[in-house]
């Protein structure tokens, strides 16, 4: 037997098991109605702050992390009382805010530690505005949700399997463009089977299109975090999660996905994605 083999087999116990708790968190918070999943967005959000504080700051949180944490929250809030102009506004505020804070300590990348209200708190924005109030922002969260982990999925086995080509070996040397192939179409599946579970929402061709979109767009915030690890020398956004890393490592396709969305159902006034 290989010796590294029980190693391994334990790695992806770890994995596998971090996985599922982190599916239950979200389902939980997402199934539990508007008010719990405020405050699951809400709690992620002030985690994001402290990963992204400490991965562009030298590894230092203090007063621009608490900085940014609270812009996050005050973010989150604001679109939680359904002031989602007014939350955006804060959020750039919250950068102005925060890189002048950053200066004045005398922190490293200060330019860096304030693009987190921006970076973290319009996802955050845009994930509380989607899932609204009614059964029609269950069922968008969800979809949005089972989007991105089907594009992570086909994209990791579709990359195994086929390999190829390398999509952006500059920051991530493990991505193929038979990778981001597979996350397409295993997006658009989840369109497809969502269109029959709901026959009443959004046609076929409109979900699996759109599916398709968030799997590229997903993968594109999967490269701006690596890109971002690389250039401050990090290989993981922080160890939070036991075999996965830090919960950027786990949500970065989910933040631009989301935007992705949130714009695609503003600039159609909600029409073109109309779920029951």
């Amino acid at each position: 037997m290989n010796p590294a083999a029980p190693g391994r087999l334990s790695g992806l116990r770890q994995r596998v098991l971090s996985a599922l708790v982190l599916l239950c968190v979200a389902l939980a918070g997402v199934f539990s109605g508007p008010a719990a999943f405020e405050l699951l967005v809400a709690a992620a959000g002030a985690i994001l702050a402290w990963e992204w504080t400490r991965l562009v700051g030298a590894g230092r949180f203090g007063w621009s992390g608490l900085a940014v944490g609270a812009a996050v929250l005050v973010c989150g809030g604001l679109a939680a009382v359904g002031l989602p102009g007014e939350a955006i506004g804060a959020a750039f505020a919250g950068a102005v805010i925060v890189y002048v804070l950053a200066r004045m300590r005398g922190r490293t990348a200060p330019d860096w530690i304030s693009l987190g209200p921006v970076y973290i708190g319009v996802p955050v924005i845009c994930l509380v505005w989607l899932r609204g109030e009614d059964n029609a922002g269950l069922v968008a969260i969800l979809w949005l949700l089972a989007s991105v982990w089907a594009t992570d999925t086909g994209a990791y086995f579709a990359g195994r399997l086929i390999g190829g080509p390398k999509l952006a070996p500059r920051f991530s040397p493990n991505k193929t463009w038979a990778g981001l192939f597979g996350a397409m179409v295993c997006a658009a599946l989840v369109g497809w089977v969502a269109a029959r579970l709901v026959p009443e929402g959004p046609g076929v061709a409109a979900l699996a299109a759109c599916g398709a979109m968030l799997a590229v767009v997903a993968q594109a915030g999967d490269l701006l975090e690596s890109a971002v690890k690389r250039r401050f020398g990090a290989k993981d956004s922080s160890a939070l999660i036991p075999g996965h890393g830090g919960l950027f490592d786990r949500v970065d396709g989910l933040l631009t996905a989301s935007v992705a969305l949130a714009a695609l159902q503003w600039a159609t006034d909600g029409r073109l994605l109309a779920w029951p």
